[in-house]
């Protein structure tokens, strides 16, 4: 039996359009997102359009890869997702930094710290407080902050092993920084008395 050859590109649309469509739109739930993934789906089967083997349909073929485009949909989804606050809102970025990204002087800039942190370091105690305020954090915040700054692993090296891109890096490791400051104040170096 020889191979089968596709239908004319023009019609894909008319032939296949709808059942892609409801196929999309069962699994991402979003309309304008499984509109998306059937035109994506189009394009790279015209692109492979001569790699098709013929040993499926032609619908079955432009199924198989409707599903690989909604799998890289949902791992860059997952990817890109926002990491939860851990601390039920205390991460109110808009509050606590201008529009430079420096600390606003007011009461939600960092506390002066007792004594040279280079001290603090050293300090067995701190390690210990430092330990307890990670294990606060949601496991992969606690592990990108672990590995860039306890470890100092190169930030391309932590994106590829944990699978995250450098934009979720900066932002996991912003909030890991503003978590573990709000809770060394807090277990640590204590809080100053409001005046």
């Amino acid at each position: 039996m020889g191979e089968r050859s596709l239908s004319d590109p023009e019609v894909w649309v008319t032939l296949y359009g709808d059942y892609l469509f409801r196929f999309a739109l069962n699994r991402v739930r979003d309309r304008p997102a499984a509109e998306d993934l059937v035109q994506e789906t189009f394009i790279a089967a015209l692109a492979a359009r001569e790699r098709f083997a013929g040993q499926s349909s032609e619908r079955s073929w432009l199924v198989g890869i409707l599903k690989h485009k909604i799998v890289d949909r949902f791992r860059k989804d997952i990817r890109e997702q926002p990491v939860d606050d851990p601390a039920g809102g205390i991460f109110d970025d808009e509050a606590a930094f201008d529009q430079d990204g420096h600390w606003k002087l007011d009461q939600t800039a960092p506390l002066d710290w007792p004594d040279h942190p280079g001290h603090a370091l050293e300090r067995k105690q701190f390690w210990e407080v430092l330990s307890r305020c990670l294990g606060k954090l949601p496991p992969k915040m606690a592990q990108v902050f672990t590995l860039r700054e306890l470890d100092e692993v190169e930030s391309e090296t932590v994106c590829a092993m944990l699978n995250i891109s450098s934009s979720n890096l900066w932002v996991q490791l912003h909030r890991a920084r503003k978590h573990l400051r709000q809770c060394l104040e807090a277990d640590f170096f204590g809080r100053r008395e409001a005046h």
